[in-house]
């Protein structure tokens, strides 16, 4: 007999699995830019360009300027969407949708704002709007996560950091066992792989989606230090310990070494952060030594995929990459 709707429990894909659209988000917010709008537009725009080869694009836009500045960049390759958004960060703001079909199911989870520190209008209402966008089932849950904070293999194994989400500024009144039940309830989570610390100065308390995924089932990737002055040397040897010890093959790349903002101080750039969709592997890139390493080795992990690099120096000046700028909806 066939179950109800009601009877299925969620499923949380890994990002290898077939996608039917990626969401991509476009800056609107100018203050959260440094005063200008044109850079990170034209890594955005370049990427929603290659990435538009692979899966239909839909560019989410909170505002008349960036509806008719994303018609004009991209709205030869993509859906301009219209929805509520602070700005780009759809993996954070979106919703997580479990299952395939009809058996797909949109996850909403509260957000904070990064743990009050970064609150924008329209970010509050973005998942139920890509929800409705999709046609897809909402629900809603009261424990607050962002998406860059979990990474799964689609076993029911999931990879997240005690930085993040044990952080009492996301979920103060909940202790480990409690996030562990919600989350396994509601993505059909069955082994969580717990992570410390994130990178140097990651304003979102070190989302996982900056230091390790998943690229097959029980197969983990992280970076290994680039350069004497690598920022982050000894997180980056904790992580991958971390990982092994969890039982997990473990494969590393180079990361991109010290990568410093205008001011001198180390932003966190990492070749953790790229997009996996149809058949393609979005990589960024922020300099020409390590990156190329990086994008060779995972041409070789990512067989049947290809592996393109693209600059993303301008979009982690607004504090992330290509993985926080996008939300895939399962085929």
């Amino acid at each position: 007999m066939a179950r109800s709707m009601s009877d299925m429990k969620p499923h949380l894909l890994p990002e290898w699995a077939p996608h039917a659209a990626l969401w991509v988000g476009w800056p609107r917010l100018v203050e959260e830019w440094g005063g200008s709008l044109d850079g990170p537009r034209q890594d955005i725009a370049r990427f929603i360009r290659a990435a538009s080869e692979f899966v239909p694009i839909r560019v989410a836009v909170g505002s008349d300027e960036a509806e008719a500045t994303a018609r004009a960049a991209v709205g030869e390759c993509a859906e301009i969407c219209r929805i509520p958004t602070g700005d780009i960060w759809m993996r954070d703001t979106g919703p997580i949708i479990t299952g395939t079909g009809d058996a797909r199911r949109a996850q909403a989870f509260r957000f904070n704002g990064w743990g009050g520190k970064y609150l924008m209008p329209g970010d509050t209402e973005t998942a139920a709007a890509i929800a409705d966008h999709e046609g897809i089932e909402l629900s809603q849950h009261e424990m607050v996560l962002e998406g860059g904070g979990i990474d799964a293999d689609g076993t029911g194994r999931l990879l997240t950091t005690g930085q993040c989400l044990l952080n009492p500024n996301r979920n103060p009144d909940m202790d480990q066992a409690a996030i562990e039940a919600e989350i396994a309830g509601a993505l059909g989570v069955t082994e969580f792989i717990w992570l410390g610390d994130g990178l140097l100065n990651d304003h979102t308390d070190g989302h996982v989606d900056n230091i390790a995924r998943f690229i097959a089932p029980g197969h983990a990737i992280c970076q290994h230090p680039s350069g004497a002055d690598d920022p982050n040397a000894d997180t980056l040897q904790e992580i991958e310990t971390a990982l092994r010890r969890a039982g997990l093959e473990v494969t590393t790349i180079p990361s991109p070494g010290l990568v410093k903002d205008e001011d001198g101080n180390p932003i966190p750039a990492s070749h953790m952060n790229f997009t996996i969709t149809n058949g393609v592997v979005l990589v960024p890139v922020y300099e020409d030594r390590y990156s190329l390493v990086a994008l060779a080795e995972l041409s070789a992990l990512f067989e049947g995929r290809k592996v393109i690099g693209l600059p993303a120096r301008h979009i982690l000046n607004g504090g992330g990459s290509f993985h926080c700028m996008t939300r895939e909806i399962p085929a």
